[in-house]
């Protein structure tokens, strides 16, 4: 493994600081190859860009395609095999990496459980406040839009299957254009006052400019996003980590904060909840729309 990333770093003049990047990479190349560029960033002492720098520094367009060059390092080693035990050490390398990747999930949800604990009972700096709060809100708007583009409209799809579970009038915006803006303006008509908003990496423009929009029509708008400090307007952030891969990211934290808030909701309106849910199981008993008890 550390030939490889040596073929990597060989000829390239480096700063201070990329030598030191460089330099947790060669000590802990197994567990570096699943770690953000912010959580690299973090264990090697130096700035997120400064990650970004050094990937660029060396040839790729990002941290992105530079993570995905280090992966077959670990996985397969640094070159073919010499021998009937290399192919089961591959194995053994692929499986680490899977743990990895259910780690990786672990901390974004660990991140989640205790942001819910810090300042609980406090509107400036508790999460579960928050999605106390928005759930009661929520509850009670009439009807309530939530917007997604993207890679998005997955947890919005998801959100809005189960709300409508418990609430009268759920519309998720997943398409843009002219629908997008049609949407935003029956909702207002229709008395709706909050925007619920999933804005996961990356953030489509076209959802950053329906939440300007959304602000000049004078609705309040909530986010679940990846991070607190988000680049566009909205009166309220549930933080919940993405964690990146290289085909695809990971919104396993997303989802969770999404069904929190699902929650919050039910428990804001228990009467309503409880006849909505008992009369979903009539309907879908007597239409038969599952298999099994």
């Amino acid at each position: 493994m550390a030939d490889g990333l040596e073929r990597l770093l060989r000829g390239r003049r480096l700063s201070p600081v990329q030598r030191r990047i460089a330099h947790y990479l060669s000590e802990h190349l197994p567990d570096a190859v699943f770690l953000s560029s912010v959580e690299l960033a973090e264990r090697a002492g130096v700035s997120q860009p400064s990650v970004t720098r050094f990937a660029m520094a060396l040839g790729f367009a990002g941290y992105p395609e530079f993570r995905h060059a280090l992966r077959p390092l670990v996985v397969a080693g640094d070159g073919p095999p010499e021998n009937g035990q290399a192919p089961r050490e591959a194995d053994a390398g692929a499986a680490r990496l899977l743990r990895e990747v259910i780690d990786g999930e672990i901390r974004d949800l660990t991140a989640v459980r205790d942001r819910l604990a810090a300042g609980h009972g406090t509107a400036a700096d508790g999460l579960a406040y928050r999605i106390e709060e928005l759930g009661a809100s929520f509850a009670a708007c009439e009807p309530l839009p939530v917007l997604g583009l993207r890679v998005s409209s997955g947890l919005v799809t998801t959100f809005a299957y189960y709300a409508r579970r418990i609430h009268p009038d759920v519309r998720p915006l997943v398409h843009g254009g002219s629908e997008l803006t049609d949407g935003l303006h029956a909702a207002r008509r229709a008395g709706s006052e909050w925007l619920l908003a999933v804005m996961l990496p990356r953030y489509p423009s076209e959802a950053v400019h329906a939440l300007q929009y959304a602000a000049k029509l004078g609705f309040r708008t909530a986010v679940i996003a990846d991070r607190p400090d988000v680049p566009f307007p909205a009166d309220v952030v549930l933080p919940a980590p993405v964690r990146e891969r290289v085909v695809c990211d990971s919104h396993a934290a997303p989802l969770a904060v999404a069904m929190l808030l699902l929650e919050a909701m039910a428990e804001a309106a228990p009467l309503r909840t409880r006849a909505r849910l008992d009369e979903y199981t009539r309907m879908t008993d007597e239409t038969n729309a599952f298999l099994g008890p």
